[in-house]
């Protein structure tokens, strides 16, 4: 956005545009800014962005702490789907760093929808992919949302999440509690590392849906 003339900063977009798709991203900081756009230059800003995250991940792609052991522990005991702003490619990427992408079913990345968190569409695609597959001999059809455990870290999925009807743990990586119950978060943690199967266990049996 900088060679576009627009300045955004972290704070901007950690307040604004966090959660968004880049689709979505893109034509609210442009709009922002008073400029206009069409679907080839937002094409085209997706597309430089996608190779530039792709040489910023080659050389040192972070991950929340406890990120890898939450995904193994957590993929081996329910199935789990991914819900993403991010463009599939990504996803794919972060995933085979973390070593567990065996782990994960479903993907829906920001190709799949036509409107990004916090219109629920992607959790409600989400869905109908797990209810689509069997896991580990059980059948998914009967999948309900109120029986997913949606895992956020954004006020806009968070409230994507909420609006598809499933309960929601929101992690404190990047929004403070306060903010994030606003969202219509049900619980808050610390961090992944927190996230266990035990975890989990105790948070279903003591809070109902609501």
């Amino acid at each position: 956005l900088g060679s576009e003339g627009i300045d955004l900063s972290e704070r901007d977009y950690r307040e604004r545009y966090l959660g968004f798709d880049d689709r979505g991203c893109f034509e609210a900081a442009l709009a922002a800014a008073g400029q206009s756009f069409d679907r080839p230059r937002i094409d085209g800003l997706i597309a430089r962005k996608a190779e530039r995250y792709a040489h910023v991940a080659e050389t040192g792609l972070k991950f929340f702490p406890g990120a890898a052991a939450c995904l193994a522990a957590l993929g081996g005991r329910w199935p789990l789907a991914i819900c993403s702003g991010a463009l599939r490619p990504e996803i794919e990427f972060a995933l085979a760093r973390l070593g567990h992408r065996d782990r994960v079913g479903p993907i829906v990345s920001a190709e799949d929808t036509t409107r990004c968190k916090p219109d629920p569409e992607g959790y409600l695609l989400a869905l109908d992919a797990l209810r689509a597959r069997a896991w580990n001999g059980a059948d998914l059809r009967d999948l309900k949302p109120e029986d997913c455990l949606a895992i956020e870290d954004s006020l806009a999925g968070v409230a994507s999440a909420k609006s598809a009807g499933m309960r929601t743990v929101a992690a404190l990586h990047t929004y403070p509690a306060d903010a994030l119950r606003e969202a219509g978060a049900d619980a808050i943690i610390e961090g992944l590392d927190v996230l266990t199967p035990d975890w989990i266990d105790t948070y279903l049996e003591t809070q109902p849906p609501r």
